[in-house]
């Protein structure tokens, strides 16, 4: 019965290639997710493999480990080497990546639409026949450093430690518990711990495969023959993320540089638990703050050029921060702009002619917002935990279920907190240095004419 309803998906394909959150969806026997969706778009398709482990698995010592086995797995199949495997690639019209984030390895291809099958073969083979050999291993644990900076000297070592090599929402997160206080390294990584990380998380109960455009007919079916010949594993329990210690300084400033005029500010708040704050409802927000931002910052007080409102997730916190580039004398009155805008939003809440105009923004940017395979493809990677049944969820009606009464509460929730101001600037303005090399100058004068004159005394003849 699933063949002929793919049949008939892929037969009817151009019936609703259009609906985006619509896909032919399965799960094969072994427990591999399959999303599947037809396009208009002719000759291509573009595929995307993800594996449910990323550096939020392991602990500081190890968060590099599935990053080194993604590299691992570019390296070449036996007696090809790393550029025969890309060059066989290359043979099938094909090309391909892969990332590495907190919770996922995604492998991402583009290819003709004619050989997407042996392009998933190819994949295959990849994943199951690599070999993970002591030579290889090192040859990705010198691409993985590369990647990272280069070699952590002790000098690097010492400025993380001085909250003085990172930005400032990660040396936030390192303060509060939730990132790792240093790099992580690769050098002490071994095989045996690759080999048990492809063993235990590379399964196919652990994956989704997504395949998006001009779909073979007969892909269904080769899903089933090839990945569902995958043996399924008792999966790992994902361990718990680190939450928030609430041990960190309201105000600072890092300094980044010795010298200049430019300063950042940051100010950033832990978003709250509040009844009915659902995604959408913070993303309106969000927008809301970046006009506000705009109209404050940029048209009325002309303190910064690209003021910005952003969330970001660390451990099992989420933060939304109010940030804009500036001058470093404008530090102080930015503030205060930004000071004002919370406290109106929080005491009065937001102006409804402006939200309805956001949000209906907002929902018209639905219709373009993942235009051609490739974008497609992405979506719906990004939107995995959204999926159930065959659908994706309809983000433009979760836009308009949104009333500006949850977003003013989200609000007053958000700005009831002091939050967290971190501001990066160098260590000296222009105008500081000025001034401090007269006075150097002033204190080395007089040292270096008393030594000159110690010099040019005459000395006595011993007795």
């Amino acid at each position: 019965m699933r063949y002929l309803l793919c049949l008939l998906l892929l037969l009817g394909a151009t019936v609703h290639a259009a609906d985006r959150n619509r896909v032919e969806g399965y799960e094969l026997q072994n427990g591999l997710q399959v999303i599947l969706k037809p396009t208009s778009e002719r000759g291509h398709v573009a595929i995307r493999l993800v594996v449910g482990v990323g550096f939020d698995d392991f602990a500081c010592r190890d968060k590099e480990l599935p990053h080194l086995l993604e590299h691992l797995f570019f390296s070449g199949l036996d007696g090809e080497g790393e550029a025969g495997l890309e060059a066989r690639m290359q043979a099938l019209g094909g090309e391909w990546n892969a990332f590495t984030s907190t919770s996922d390895t995604a492998f991402v291809i583009e290819a003709p639409a004619q050989n997407q099958r042996k392009v998933l073969d190819l994949l295959l083979q990849v994943l199951g026949d690599t070999p993970l050999d002591d030579a290889r291993i090192a040859t990705a644990k010198q691409v993985v450093e590369r990647e990272g900076g280069g070699h952590y000297s002790h000098l690097e070592r010492l400025l993380d430690q001085q909250d003085l090599g990172r930005e400032a929402h990660e040396q936030l997160a390192v303060e509060l518990g939730l990132a790792c206080a240093e790099r992580p390294q690769v050098a002490h990584l071994q095989r045996e711990a690759l080999e048990a990380l492809r063993r235990d998380w590379y399964a196919p109960n652990n994956m989704s495969l997504i395949v998006v455009g001009d779909l073979d007919r007969l892909l269904p079916a080769f899903i089933e023959r090839r990945f569902g010949a995958l043996a399924p594993v008792e999966v790992r329990e994902h361990p718990e993320l680190p939450t928030s210690n609430g041990n960190a300084a309201e105000r600072r400033i890092l300094r980044r540089g010795l010298v200049g005029e430019s300063a950042t500010l940051h100010w950033i708040f832990p978003e709250p638990e509040v009844a009915g704050a659902d995604y959408a409802a913070w993303e309106l927000l969000k927008d809301y703050l970046n006009w506000e931002l705009y109209q404050q910052l940029r048209i009325q007080g002309g303190l910064s050029y690209g003021p910005w409102t952003e969330r970001r997730a660390f451990g099992a916190e989420v933060f939304l921060s109010l940030n804009a580039d500036l001058e470093r004398d404008d530090v102080e009155p930015a503030l205060a702009v930004l000071r004002r805008i919370t406290a109106r939003l929080r005491d009065q809440g937001l102006d409804p002619a402006t939200f309805e105009r956001l949000r209906g923004l907002a929902i018209s940017r639905q219709a373009w917002a993942a235009q051609g395979n490739t974008a497609l493809a992405d979506y719906y990677w990004g939107a995995l935990g959204d999926y159930q049944d065959g659908h994706f969820g309809d983000e433009a009606a979760a836009l308009r279920a949104v009333t500006p009464q949850q977003v003013d509460a989200i609000a007053r929730e958000l700005f009831r907190q002091p939050g967290y101001i971190r501001i990066e600037q160098p260590l000296l303005g222009y105008d500081q240095l000025g001034w401090l090399l007269p006075a150097l100058l002033a204190l080395a004068l007089p040292g270096a004419l008393l030594w000159h004159r110690r010099r040019k005394a005459p000395r006595t003849a011993p007795a």
